[in-house]
């Protein structure tokens, strides 16, 4: 079967094209046309299996982070240990605005979570006057956004991830560390410090029941709730 000859696939269109044509179909009509085509020459759609989300160990991250130590630029810290201590997801991180973090109850307001979700999520008091000091700075350099880049514009994701992968090469790590990686880690910290699974649900701005569901719970959690829990976790983290 593999060995079979065939059209080439532009030779191909172009024929089925021709058929076409006069009837100027649209987006809508072609695909019904190539559902039924598949249904007539019984072909079926291949899914791919999901990579199993593997978690980094406090040794990875430990590693990581090691090498931060040992470097001048302190705004490349704050992004990594923002994004480590809150857990958000690259996309709301480089949405947030100064005016979102409330450093009296050590909170950042996401506005524009998954999904449209909004949410708050925490910091931990200790990294308050850390971050404070950096807010401070980016707004009398006219900043608007927590974090800017040297052209006092939002970092992009792709700088986010940058920023991470030129870490991770200088530790000499064998998969590079991405946001998600601080995120999934930060999750499964926080779970196994005996976090309520509804808490986490209220904390990660859960995308779906299916994606999250050891967290699922018929019981609504406010950030207040956590904010006790969060922070006696995070003083338990190792470095």
């Amino acid at each position: 079967m593999n060995d079979m000859l065939r059209t080439p696939v532009r030779q191909k269109a172009k024929q089925i094209s021709l058929l076409l044509k006069e009837e100027k179909p649209n987006y809508d009509y072609l695909r019904e046309i190539f559902r039924h085509l598949r249904k007539e020459l019984n072909v079926t759609i291949d899914k791919k299996e999901k990579e199993k989300r593997v978690i980094p160990s406090e040794c990875d991250i430990k590693r990581f982070l090691d090498v931060l130590k040992n470097e001048n630029n302190a705004k490349h810290k704050i992004i990594i240990l923002t994004l480590l201590y809150t857990g958000v997801r690259v996309s709301e991180f480089i949405n947030i605005k100064i005016t979102d973090v409330n450093f009296e109850t050590c909170q950042i307001n996401i506005e524009k979570g998954f999904k449209g979700q909004k949410r708050n999520v925490l910091f931990p008091s200790a990294f308050k006057e850390i971050l404070k000091q950096h807010a401070f700075n980016t707004q009398n350099n006219g900043g608007t956004y927590l974090f800017e880049s040297s052209w006092k514009k939002p970092y992009t994701d792709r700088g986010i991830r940058k920023i991470l992968s030129m870490y991770s090469e200088m530790a000499g790590m064998e998969n590079s560390v991405s946001p998600n990686t601080l995120r999934t880690f930060f999750i499964s910290w926080l779970k196994h410090q005996g976090i309520d699974n509804a808490m986490l649900q209220t904390y990660c701005g859960v995308g779906s029941h299916n994606s999250l569901a050891r967290y699922q719970t018929e019981h609504a959690f406010e950030i207040e709730d956590v904010h006790e829990h969060y922070e006696s976790a995070m003083q338990k983290l190792p470095f």
